[in-house]
């Protein structure tokens, strides 16, 4: 499986035909499939080392608000298998499904469906945000998660039977009730919310939705919590840069001090997988 995910983007040597003059040198790439609403590209290149870059796209705008309804359309086939197509003249060495509720809305299986649609449509390997949440907070040692979101109750018990399903337990869950402009939530509130839901006997925190700021939160809050605060945005660039041979940046957050497992019964999927 590592040998699939090499980058393929690696840096040229004198005399190598990358390095020859007229032919474009290339950084390793990851292509990011993100909902037609999100908003938050920059917090998501926060995470990206200096050497590797991302290549963004969005699903087709759909007139829903955030809801069931609208993780279950900008998961579907035709959607994501555009969206990966349309990233594929750039070549990104991995491509990231970085919507949560896109991802868990159909339970475990439809997590690994959706990856192997990805695979499918032309990426060499491909990820999602629920996957690498469920990688990250067993990598993190940690089994009981409360869990903060944004949405509304039917969404949160949705992601709480998701991660059910993969083996977690969770132990508390709280949310904000939205249905829109989950981007403009402040910092702030969010902090709060994390601080209101934690439990004494949770192990880690996993704060959902991909259109929520959360990087300058992790780090202080556990500091403050004493466990580990993992968010949508960040898991999702772990997993998509360990898949290529890189580390996400971020200071004081502790996840980042663990590689994501690339072998068998991983959560991320490649097309050697497909082949063989």
């Amino acid at each position: 499986m590592q040998d699939s995910l090499t980058v393929r983007g690696a840096r040229p040597r004198p005399g190598d035909a990358t390095s020859r003059p007229g032919t474009a040198l290339r950084e390793p790439g990851v292509g990011v499939v993100v909902p037609y609403d999100f908003a938050l590209d920059r917090e998501l290149w926060r995470w990206c080392p200096p050497e590797a870059t991302l290549h963004l796209t969005r699903t087709p705008h759909l007139p829903l608000p955030v809801g069931l309804a609208q993780a279950r359309a900008v998961r579907a086939p035709g959607a994501v298998g555009q969206a990966t197509h349309d990233l594929s003249t750039v070549r990104p060495s991995v491509v990231a499904y970085a919507c949560t509720s896109g991802s868990f809305v159909a339970g475990p299986s439809g997590e690994v469906a959706l990856r192997e649609a990805i695979v499918e449509a032309g990426a060499p390997a491909a990820v999602t945000t629920s996957g690498a949440a469920v990688a990250a907070l067993h990598a993190t040692g940690a089994h009981r998660v409360s869990i903060v979101t944004p949405y509304d109750e039917s969404v949160t018990d949705s992601l709480g039977r998701f991660l059910t399903g993969a083996g977690l337990e969770v132990a508390s869950a709280g949310h904000l009730g939205l249905v829109g402009e989950i981007w403009t939530v402040p910092g702030s509130v969010t902090a709060d919310l994390v601080r209101d839901t934690v439990c004494p006997d949770a192990e880690a925190v996993f704060v959902s939705c991909t259109n929520l700021r959360t990087y300058d939160l992790l780090a202080p809050l556990e500091a403050e919590l004493g466990i580990p605060v993992l968010s949508a945005n960040q898991v999702t660039l772990w997993q998509a840069l360990g898949a290529i041979g890189l580390s996400a940046v971020g200071p004081g957050q502790s996840l980042l001090a663990h590689r994501p497992g690339l072998g068998a019964g991983s959560t991320i999927s490649s097309s050697d997988e497909r082949q063989g």
